[in-house]
């Protein structure tokens, strides 16, 4: 879910990125590579069992709905603990499984860009692998948890595939179109590309005191997750060498021409104060919106009328976070708890968290329900939210490779793109510094 990116502080973020980085390569000196830690307790057994869930931002893992497991499963009593930020969590999860495994919860939510990482030590987690669950989730998303051995390791939650979400408001005050149909083809429709999208915005800013979109680095990360492999090569998960990575280089200066040079960026940070105030103060106008992202602009922007979601996304289909349930190895009642993964992952639960909490469910039946199908937001002028998903999850082809190395090699380009897009920094000069930032990490 994203969740997936929140780039709240950078230096903490790289900070963090490295310290994951060390701490999993301790690890299995750390835990041996004991998967059999725990008794693997059964949730319908009658001894009495706590299960810990511990999760980031908002699951829609509410009291009552953890209430209804324990009615169906009375020995098995579900405490969830949630974390502030998502950095938070994975500075804590990979601090613990380094030290062998003790204090982590029974079921530890992740993001899908921790995954390749953690999944080059497969022995710390439970294999989550059951024929039952077969054709419950969306291929790729099965795909991204899968080792090359076969060894299931995260059961799938929410998955972002994106839309655009745009204040219909400050379209009309700019002399576009507000209708959201009307909305989709100005950005290109069916085959809307970036530079339609970018072409929009030029019109849109000569016209309006607004920005385009509210920075960089979120355009940045709806380009980047379209390329196949943007950072490492996927037949062989060698990192690519950023100094000569044309893919990502024409991306990044794609996103500063249009933000710096046309002046489409709000130059805001994802997640920080100007950002939250930028949705009472009309500093943007669109931005690029996987579900996940919906609550969030409701929720800064409360009192403001105008918002929409339009049916379109430049350049095909794209999936913007994401996140899994895993079950780490270390604890002491790993069978009951994998049986709780599962329910939280059935697409009755998913459905209600995508009603509740908007996170937009990666199950196959859960996406073709009545209530998936037919949810409207009356916040977003009662748009087809639900359909509107729908239609944007099926133009997702495949999931892009993300090796273990993905998450340092992101965090320097997103540096490099903040240096500009909010403090003015040269690009050439803070290019140069993405690349230093690459090569001190010794890949």
């Amino acid at each position: 879910m994203l969740n997936s990116t929140r780039p709240v502080n950078r230096t903490r973020r790289v900070v963090a990125a490295t310290a994951g980085i060390t701490t999993l390569a301790l690890a299995l000196t750390a835990c041996g590579g004991d998967s059999d830690a725990g008794d693997g307790g059964d949730a319908d057994s009658d001894e009495k069992i706590t299960l810990t869930v511990a999760t980031f931002n908002n699951f829609g893992y509410t009291d009552e709905i953890l209430a209804k497991y324990t009615e169906e499963h009375p020995n098995v009593t579900v405490e969830h603990v949630t974390a502030a930020k998502s950095e938070d969590a994975r500075t804590n999860l990979t601090t613990k499984l380094a030290a062998g495994g003790s204090g982590l919860a029974d079921i530890e939510a992740i993001e899908v860009d921790w995954l390749p990482e953690l999944m080059t030590y497969p022995d710390l987690f439970t294999d989550l692998s059951d024929s039952s669950l077969d054709g419950r989730w969306v291929d790729w998303k099965v795909q991204q948890a899968t080792t090359p051995d076969g060894k299931l390791i995260g059961y799938g939650t929410d998955i972002g595939p994106e839309a655009i979400c745009y204040r219909s408001d400050l379209f009309e005050k700019a002399g576009l179109p507000t209708d959201r149909e009307k909305v989709a083809e100005l950005l290109g429709g069916a085959d809307a590309t970036w530079e339609d999208y970018f072409e929009a915005g030029k019109k849109f800013v000569a016209e309006s005191d607004s920005a385009w979109f509210d920075g960089a680095v979120p355009t940045y990360q709806g380009m980047v997750n379209q390329l196949e492999g943007a950072y490492e090569d996927p037949a062989t998960g060698e990192p690519k060498d950023l100094a000569t990575n044309t893919a990502v280089k024409d991306l990044y200066d794609q996103v500063l021409a249009a933000s710096v040079d046309d002046e489409l960026s709000a130059g805001l940070e994802q997640w920080g104060d100007d950002w939250q105030a930028g949705f009472q103060n009309n500093a943007f106008a669109t931005m690029l919106c996987p579900p996940w992202m919906t609550g969030s602009i409701e929720q800064y922007a409360g009192g403001v009328e105008g918002w929409d979601v339009a049916d379109v996304f430049p350049g095909g289909g794209g999936n913007w976070g994401g996140s899994f349930l895993t079950v780490p190895a270390s604890g002491p009642n790993t069978e009951a708890a994998k049986e709780l993964a599962a329910w939280l992952t059935a697409p009755e639960q998913q459905t209600t968290f995508f009603e509740q909490a908007g996170t937009f469910p990666s199950q196959v039946d859960a996406q073709a329900s009545e209530q998936v199908q037919a949810f409207t937001n009356p916040f977003f002028n009662d748009a087809p939210v639900g359909q509107i998903f729908v239609a944007r999850a099926q133009a997702i082809e495949s999931a892009p490779f993300k090796g273990k190395n993905y998450f340092s090699i992101h965090t320097a380009v997103q540096n490099a793109l903040n240096r500009v897009d909010l403090n003015g920094e040269d690009r050439d000069k803070s290019w140069d510094g993405a690349i230093d930032e690459f090569t001190s990490l010794g890949l």
